[in-house]
């Protein structure tokens, strides 16, 4: 049987599910795309308007109903609670987290007054903590869209997903890719979750087998624990990225283990602040290690996200 791989009609969501599709023949299974319209996708609103989930749900809909076998997402798009009608069956290998600035020179070279689009509160918050006085413009659109509103002089520059223009093949049209230490990714950017029906065992455990990064599953888990803890989603002021370091344990022996980041806005988001906080530990912890991390910003002041 053919396995249907349901997928957002835009050019970045074919070419993440047309991967995905690949993967699934080169293992010895057809599959084919099957489009899904969205209400993002119909919609100019700005993110936080539409609310949590709104390029999932009908993805996922279409899955419950059978009319697709597996639905790629981005990631950082799904709600942080489970749908119990579904699992969670792969998380491949992640594409670059950074962002990417699309200018006429990096960052710190923008002269003050500089008009940045970004449709994200994260990067926002981020931006304006940075000091360099830019203005930041609220904006929405697919990678043309964004990018278009640069060559016509319209900004100064837009910053997206690196990950985006590394999918489309057009990562050479960034003026730079930003150091986490600038700019922490939002929670799971850069990689895709992969959701079957719950009840398909067999697919399941096909998908698996053949798309699973059990590193990059914890990383992301991780990542989100931070979000569900902070009970923020998706579009929410905050940042987390997690890495797979090498480490030492008690007896000496070399142990692999996560390095976990976050960053949360608070205040206004044009004159906020900044809380950082970061943590070690195992990576069969994830999902404790990111809510202990969220637990320490709740201390600092986390629960007034900026606005």
């Amino acid at each position: 049987m053919t396995l249907r791989v349901g997928t957002r009609p835009s050019t970045l969501a074919m070419a993440q599910s047309g991967t995905v599709r690949d993967l699934i023949s080169a293992a010895g299974r057809d599959a084919e795309l099957v489009d899904v319209h969205t209400t993002g996708d119909r919609s100019s609103a700005p993110i936080e308007q539409l609310g949590v989930g709104v390029f999932v749900s009908q993805l996922r809909e279409a899955l419950v109903a059978g009319e697709v076998d597996v639905a790629v997402h981005s990631y950082k798009d799904l709600p942080t609670a489970a749908d119990p009608r579904l699992a969670l069956a792969a998380v491949p290998v992640r594409e670059d987290p950074r962002d990417a600035l699309v200018a006429d020179t990096v960052l710190g070279a923008l002269r003050p007054g500089s008009r940045i689009g970004t449709g994200s509160p994260r990067r926002t918050v981020q931006l304006h903590a940075l000091g360099l006085g830019l203005e930041v413009v609220p904006i929405r659109g697919n990678v043309d869209t964004r990018i278009g509103k640069v060559r016509s002089g319209e900004l100064d520059g837009v910053i997206v997903a690196a990950a985006g223009l590394r999918r489309l093949g057009r990562v050479s049209e960034a003026s730079e890719l930003l150091d986490p230490l600038q700019m922490l990714p939002a929670p799971a950017q850069g990689a895709l979750a992969i959701e079957c029906r719950a009840g398909d065992t067999e697919l399941i455990e096909f998908l698996s087998a053949v798309l699973d990064d059990a590193g990059v599953r914890a990383a992301v888990s991780a990542e989100r624990a931070v979000l569900a803890a902070l009970e923020a989603g998706c579009s929410a002021p905050v940042a987390a990225h997690a890495d797979v370091v090498e480490d030492l344990d008690d007896e000496g022996r070399v142990v692999e283990r996560l390095s976990l980041r976050a960053v949360v806005g608070i205040g206004e988001v044009t004159e906020g602040a900044l809380l950082r906080a970061s943590v070690t530990g195992d990576i069969e912890n994830a999902e404790k290690l990111g809510a202990s991390l969220a637990l320490e910003l709740l201390d600092m002041g986390a629960d007034e996200l900026a606005r």
